[in-house]
């Protein structure tokens, strides 16, 4: 009996950390939408995790969106922990109510945007180079707004499918 619950615990444990989708928000949150969420100025900080090393790299980011009509153009600026600096910048375009398509400079494909009103849902494929390498990774994201106002995006990146690290970012509107 002790065997069989302890394999079912382990079981559990180890398909929730093999999630391929963020949760939800629990508990009431604020309506959001890609507008209200980054639209204007705003800075923050996050930190990616490796699963399978507890590895983390930590990075601070100053965001400016700019709406024009049904496009939504977010310039993203990236300072890292080990002093590299990235810029990278997204450029929405509204495909219908609740729904925008996206592409950023590093996107393979378009990127597919729904919102459901307390949070938004962010899908996409992205190659990051390091040196001569390039590593195609999968990123399922959920964006919305904490219970102090701050907008949190947690995210699950994969390789081949499979979840390798975590991402979470909290950005303050300025």
């Amino acid at each position: 009996m002790f065997q069989t619950r302890r394999s079912f615990v382990l079981g559990a444990v180890a398909l929730a950390g093999c999630a391929r989708v963020p949760a939800s928000p629990t508990g009431p949150v604020a309506p959001i939408t890609l507008e209200s969420a980054f639209v204007g100025r705003a800075v923050g900080a996050g930190v990616f995790r490796i699963n399978l090393t507890g590895g983390e790299r930590r990075f601070r980011a100053r965001l400016e969106g700019r709406l024009e009509g049904d496009r939504l153009t977010v310039v993203e600026d990236f300072l890292y922990e080990d002093g590299e600096e990235n810029r990278l910048t997204w450029v929405f375009d509204r495909a219908g109510p609740g729904r925008w398509t996206g592409r950023r400079d590093d996107t393979v494909g378009v990127a597919q945007v729904i919102e459901t009103g307390q949070e938004i849902r962010l899908s996409y494929l992205a190659d990051f180079r390091s040196g001569e390498d390039v590593t195609r990774l999968g990123f399922e994201d959920v964006i919305y707004f904490g219970a102090d106002g701050r907008v949190i995006n947690d995210a699950i990146v994969t390789r081949w499918g499979l979840p390798v690290a975590r991402v979470r970012f909290e950005m303050l509107r300025l």
